[in-house]
């Protein structure tokens, strides 16, 4: 579980999408816009991105080993759906349907 105060900015109301990203990794520019693409699609869905050097607090609690790292949690800041390298965007909408209650 994630809260607003360790990601930053207050979790989505239906859902959240954070990206653990690093300087020179050319995967989270693209990711990045992917995430906010869909997060403006979708009322209640927020995104943050995280810089993994600057937080590795996080990095290693959540154990994430590479970036782009996405988490994908439900209003609650519960971890729910966790993917590793730049996703698609149809990939994105499946994952947040299994946690944005209808």
């Amino acid at each position: 579980r994630l809260s607003a105060s360790e990601i930053g900015v207050p979790l989505g109301d239906r859902a959240t999408l954070v990206q653990f990203s690093s300087a020179f990794c050319a995967p989270c520019r693209a990711t990045r816009v992917v995430l906010d693409e869909v997060a403006g699609m979708l009322d209640g869905v927020a995104h943050v991105e995280i810089d993994a050097e600057a937080h590795l607090d996080l990095v290693r609690r959540l154990d994430v080993r590479r970036t782009p790292t996405v988490l994908v949690l439900d209003a609650a800041g519960v971890v729910r759906v966790r993917a590793a390298g730049a996703p698609r965007k149809a990939d994105v909408i499946a994952a947040l349907g299994t946690v944005i209650e209808p």
